[in-house]
């Protein structure tokens, strides 16, 4: 079995693979300073769950934008889990041309974003993600990366309002009655959703206008399922994207090795 492993700078997420199949997951707050021991308490607690050990896991794949985390995670994968982790980085070959300049400034989780969107999806398609910043990433009819866009994100900019506003209360992120607000609770709540959908909206449309009317659009992230119903151009959401890009990366990174023994 595969734990793939993929670090954003506000939540992880974790996934167990048998095959190609997902068999659980969980999102947790990415924390700084974890020691390798502490990693193996916390992921020996997970598996427990779904009633795994260690010695079920026979790869980690790790896909990391914080760091500070990536040496103590590697050093959790030999030690407990006995194995050497398949690292996700800028430098790999992803079996697609990049169209980014340079390109080693994208990214390397928005290029398994692209490739597992591809895969599942087809092309030209356009994968939203709804992180710590909201990032919109566009994959040509043929596969290839082309580029995309960043915004701030809706947890960030959410936090920035009710800091930079003392008077604004903090508001549960549900939809609200109606778009236009009658308490400062509804209006905000309004603003909030019915803001980022219609930002997510007018950015896929400029995208979707360079792409094609074919445009398949993907979300993905903590609030895609949230966000997602309240836009026009979001059709599927896989809040497991990255995950499955991992699991993909790393069995095609597994028979390649295979095929290059003697």
């Amino acid at each position: 079995m595969l734990l793939a492993i993929d670090v954003g700078n506000s939540n992880t997420s974790l996934g167990v693979y048998d095959g190609d199949k997902l068999i659980i997951d969980w999102r947790v707050q990415t924390q700084l300073g974890r020691t390798v021991d502490e990693y193996g308490l916390f992921g020996r607690e997970l598996l427990s769950l779904a009633n795994l050990t260690f010695s079920d896991i026979d790869g980690v794949a790790i896909s990391n934008v914080v760091p500070p985390t990536a040496a103590p995670l590697s050093e959790f994968s030999r030690k407990y889990v006995g194995v050497e982790p398949f690292i996700i980085d800028a430098t790999m070959d992803y079996g697609i041309g990049i169209h980014a300049v340079p390109k080693s400034d994208v990214g390397a989780d928005r290029i398994v974003n692209a490739v597992i969107a591809y895969a599942l999806y087809g092309g030209p398609s356009v994968v939203v993600d709804m992180g710590t910043a909201t990032t919109f990433d566009a994959i040509a009819q043929n596969g290839d990366y082309l580029g995309g866009a960043i915004a701030p994100g809706i947890g960030i900019s959410v936090e920035a309002l009710f800091s930079a506003a003392s008077k604004l209360p903090r508001v549960e992120l549900v939809c609200p009655p109606s778009a236009i607000g009658t308490t400062t609770k509804t209006g905000m709540q309004s603003g909030i959703v019915y803001g980022f959908a219609g930002q997510i909206d007018g950015i896929v449309e400029r995208f979707i206008n360079e792409l094609g009317e074919d445009t398949k659009v993907i979300a993905t992230g903590g609030l895609a399922e949230f966000i997602a119903k309240e836009t026009k151009y979001v059709k599927i959401v896989n809040p497991t994207l990255m995950l499955d890009g991992l699991c993909l990366m790393y069995r095609r990174n597994k028979l390649l090795m295979q095929e290059r023994k003697p």
